[in-house]
């Protein structure tokens, strides 16, 4: 030992270290780059910048690829390039100049024997820094070196020394580190100068092209997806993808085998476990395969995972290593995919039985910490059923089953709780698991059993204490066996308001699922007397709890036949705030006022509020859980309405396959009521009374839907030629004096011979100023064939040129078809005919411009376009197709073509360019 030490005093020969070594070639050599090997041009012409700046760091997580990259650059640059590869983290100053001394040696610049050679191991004179820096800034050419593997110098003095040569040597010297960390150099100086070329983990990550091509050099060829699903799953991870593809060589399924291998066992795990993990200490070691059962993760989660404290140093430091920890902002972090997958794998083997309890305490800080969706997932992962049902119903998010993006994955998750779990949280879980799924008679059973449970007082704690003893032990002794610190008593048990408050809303959505308008008033009653003693910020945090609620009343309401008072629900429901988790109950409602607009005989009022439903969905990507929206049924129904056949049908067949889930009543009436006049329309009596059977029962009858069975069933027997059974259906009816109904009758009472009747409903018709031209245009129809018939064709004819002025605008066309052909005779009388002209019967304009006639008048637009009309009206008008505009307007192809159909009624025309040239005509575009 003592031979050694003098060796370090005295100046080294030109082929041996300070340590009296001789040096190591092969830390000199460029690394070989593998046959494999794929050259990304991106890369290569971002690092040629390196040549016009004084530092270039290239910095990347282990396999990154890094030094490959920098290799292959250095080998194809046309000029010297000194190599050093560092090896050891706790080499001295004189060690590593006199390797870098030597590495510019090696590669052939000519260094002058005046410079010398450090011969203390630990130290190296300025001078020699200072002979070295000159003798650089003279050079003509710069000197390009490359310290690889830099992350293994941490010894301060090495940077400021490599910092002070750097400096000096100015123009003559361009230094290229290859690290995992970011060195001790003052950084921020060369990028404010714009003096530092940075090529970093994000760029060095392959893309879904590159990682094909890389494939491609490993003999396989994967489809788009999984090259895709690979990239994903490595993050583009260079050695991953290397590893995952010579794993892959070897099986008979390359692309079944890499979606479906287990990374925990596999040489990317050997990799990653001996490059990453293991070179931590042993404290590191433990957080990160604690958090690794986590997503994401902060100080405070992590802390809560290990119960130990002062772990934000630590964190910061695994993401500056490049040690697979991506920093996501604001103090939180993620693992790369596949460490996580390795880690996970890695903590069942070393500490049996640990992971579910970390998920439990992870579950436990994310809900005292707000993040309910992760607490649920991390309650279910640990098996800890009672907590997530829990968590939900205390969080008033059960809403969340029926709407918004997390319906799906919701029902999924909780799908997988067994009957075995307790407590009324559960059972509300159960119940609207069931409702969801329609089943009915299930989810009443549940809602009775939590109604059983809430009134005996049954309710454990909404956080049960942790465990003595929380975890089991391993090697890493008795930290398991700790609480977590964050999450246990970080709020006080609820009183048993939100349970009582989500069973209301289960109740009101089983009133409406059973055609209940008595239970849907006692469920908002319970409701509104709950809602005092509930938190407001929790009624705040879960608009979509109030939307459903008055979603599900004005749906029963409805189905009462009590449109008043259904209108102000769901007008409320409809005001709910906007937002991703209101949108579906929002749509419901206004499907549902389409409807009553529609029974009330306004069409176009209700094609409105069918688009502005159908609107509401769309822009957020949402589709319907459970089958049609009322929205698209009411527009089938008003195309019927305007004769329009072909639209009606395609919209109804739309529907058709949309769902297996039962309707509920009114949805299913919706769906009757639309094709059963579709296929009256078209003359198949026998299929439309065959259509007008509900799919759901229904606990108490709708007046509107019982009319509207009998008038079918009523038009299939007079189609038949068989009035007097016609007659008795419509004896049958339960009818209350609704004027909405009023006219369809009189005028199946006229056809079945029963005119006294017939005129005694029409008198109800008059002097309601809430009934539109759909009712009042059926009823003065219905008067002039009754003035037929009393010989009185005058009168006939002025309530024939009344209900044409009416239906004109809202292109009525149905009701007259309807009418007979004694009505539609009248029509081609002059008075008449010029008012069915262009819209009800083909019209004959004259020529334009010939002489001796008058110009032809612009056709009437009769009606206001809406404003999303005029967008499409303005798209169209750029010569922009439906698939164009649908995407510039965010919106589905359908959509579109709803809205140019409405257009081109409103414009009184039936193709594109005539819509285009009215409109500039009148100023639309």
């Amino acid at each position: 030992m003592a031979a050694r030490h003098e060796n370090t005093r005295r100046p080294a020969a030109a082929y041996v270290d300070p340590l009296g070594e001789p040096f190591l070639q092969t830390r000199f050599a460029l690394p070989a780059r593998p046959a494999t090997f794929l050259r990304r041009r991106r890369l290569t012409e971002h690092l040629d910048q390196a040549l016009g700046t004084p530092l270039t760091m290239v910095n990347g997580s282990a396999g990154a690829g890094k030094t490959l990259l920098v290799a292959d650059w250095a080998a194809r640059l046309g000029q010297p390039v000194a190599w050093f590869t560092n090896e050891t983290e706790d080499q001295g100053c004189g060690v590593f100049w006199a390797y870098v001394l030597q590495a510019l040696r090696a590669a052939g610049l000519p260094l002058p024997a005046e410079i010398g050679c450090p011969g203390d191991a630990g130290r190296v004179e300025r001078t020699l820094l200072a002979r070295l820096a000159d003798e650089l800034s003279g050079r003509p050419r710069p000197a390009v070196l490359v310290l690889d593997e830099f992350d293994r110098v941490t010894t301060p003095q090495i940077a400021d020394q490599l910092e002070f040569v750097l400096h000096h040597a100015g123009p003559g010297l361009r230094l290229i580190l290859v690290t995992r960390t970011e060195p001790l150099l003052p950084l921020h100086r060369y990028r404010a100068a714009a003096a530092m070329t940075e090529i970093r983990d994000a760029e060095l990550a392959f893309t879904a092209d590159e990682a094909a091509a890389l494939l491609e050099r490993h003999g396989l060829r994967l489809s788009a997806d999984a090259t895709r699903a690979l990239v994903e799953r490595t993050r583009g991870w260079a050695a991953g993808l290397r590893l995952c593809a010579m794993a892959a060589q070897q099986h008979p399924d390359p692309e079944t085998y890499l979606a479906d291998f287990e990374a925990g066992r596999s040489t990317i795990a050997d990799f990653l476990l001996a490059e990453v993990l293991k070179r931590q200490p042993a404290r590191t070691q433990d957080l990160l395969l604690d958090v690794s059962v986590v997503e994401r993760f902060c100080p405070g989660l992590a802390e809560a995972l290990t119960g130990t404290g002062g772990v934000e140093p630590e964190l910061a430091g695994l993401h500056t290593q490049n040690a697979f920890v991506e920093d996501l902002g604001h103090s939180w972090y993620r693992l790369h995919p596949l460490f996580g997958e390795i880690l996970r794998t890695h903590l069942r083997v070393r500490s049996p039985g640990l992971e579910p309890e970390l998920h439990r305490r992870a579950a436990r800080w994310l809900r005292a910490s707000g993040s309910l969706p992760e607490a649920l997932a991390h309650g279910a992962a640990a098996g800890d059923w009672e907590f997530a049902a829990r968590a939900l119903v205390d969080d008033l998010a059960i809403g969340q089953l029926f709407t918004g993006l997390r319906a799906d994955d919701l029902t999924e998750l909780f799908a997988r709780m067994g009957p075995e779990v307790p407590g009324p949280a559960a059972e509300l879980v159960r119940a609207a698991r069931d409702l969801a799924g329609r089943d009915v008679d299930r989810g009443l059973s549940h809602l009775r059993r939590a109604e059983k449970m809430l009134r005996a007082g049954e309710r454990p704690p909404a956080e049960p204490p942790a465990r003595a003893g929380g975890g089991p032990r391993d090697e890493r002794g008795p930290r398991d066996e700790r609480a977590p610190r964050s999450a246990e008593g970080a709020h006080e048990p609820p009183s048993d308001a939100a349970d009582r408050l989500s069973r209301a809303l289960l109740e009101a959505l089983a009133a409406r699922l059973t055609g209940s308008p008595g239970r849907a008033e006692k469920a908002l009653a319970e409701a509104v007397r709950l809602r005092g003693e509930t938190p407001a910020h929790l009624l705040r945090k879960h608009p979509e709890f109030t939307a459903l609620l008055l979603t599900h009343l004005g749906s029963a309401r409805l189905w009462a036949g009590r449109f008043d008072e259904a209108r102000d629900a769901l007008a409320q429901a409809a005001d709910c705030p906007g937002g991703v988790s209101t949108a579906l109950p929002r749509e419901d409602s206004l499907g549902h006022l389409a409807l009553i607009d529609y029974l009330n005989g306004w069409p176009g009022r209700a094609e409105r509020q069918a688009l502005a439903a159908l609107e509401e969905t769309e822009q957020f990507g949402l589709g319907r859980p459970s089958g049609p929206g009322l929205g698209q049924l009411v527009l089938a129904a008003v195309a019927v309405e305007r004769d329009d056949l072909a639209q009606a049908r395609r919209l109804l067949d739309g529907t058709a396959g949309s769902g297996t889930v039962p309707l509920d009543p009114v949805t299913a009436a919706g769906r009757s009521l639309a094709t059963a006049r579709l296929l009256l329309a078209r003359g198949e009596p026998r299929a439309a009374a065959a259509a007008t059977g509900l799919a759901v029962p229904a606990l108490t009858a709708s007046p509107w839907a019982e009319v509207h069975t009998a008038l079918v069933t009523a038009a299939a027997q007079l189609a038949e030629g068989r009035p007097d059974c016609a007659a008795k259906v419509l004896d049958e009816v339960p009818y209350a004096g609704e004027p909405a109904y009023a006219a369809e009758l009189a005028r199946a009472r006229l056809a079945a011979g029963d005119r006294d009747t017939a005129i005694g409903l029409l008198d109800l018709v008059g002097g309601q100023d809430d009934l539109g031209p759909g009712v009042t245009v059926r009823a003065a129809l219905v008067r002039a064939r009754v003035a037929q018939d009393e010989g009185d064709d005058a009168a006939a004819r002025k309530l024939l040129a009344r209900a044409l002025l009416e239906a004109r605008g809202e292109r009525l066309r149905r009701p007259f078809a309807e009418a007979g052909p004694r009505i539609r005779h009248l029509l081609d009388t002059p008075p008449l005919q010029a008012l069915a002209a262009g819209w009800l019967v083909p019209g004959v304009p004259a020529e334009r411009g010939r002489p001796g006639t008058a110009a032809e008048p612009a056709p009437l637009v009769v009606e206001e376009l809406s404003g999303r009309e005029r967008e499409v009206l303005g798209r169209l008008a750029q010569m922009m197709s439906t698939e164009e505009i649908a995407a510039d307007l965010y919106v589905s192809v359908n959509t579109v073509k709803t809205h140019l159909k409405s257009v081109y009624r409103k414009l009184g025309v039936n193709r594109r360019g005539d819509a285009v040239r009215q409109a500039r005509e009148r100023g639309l575009v």
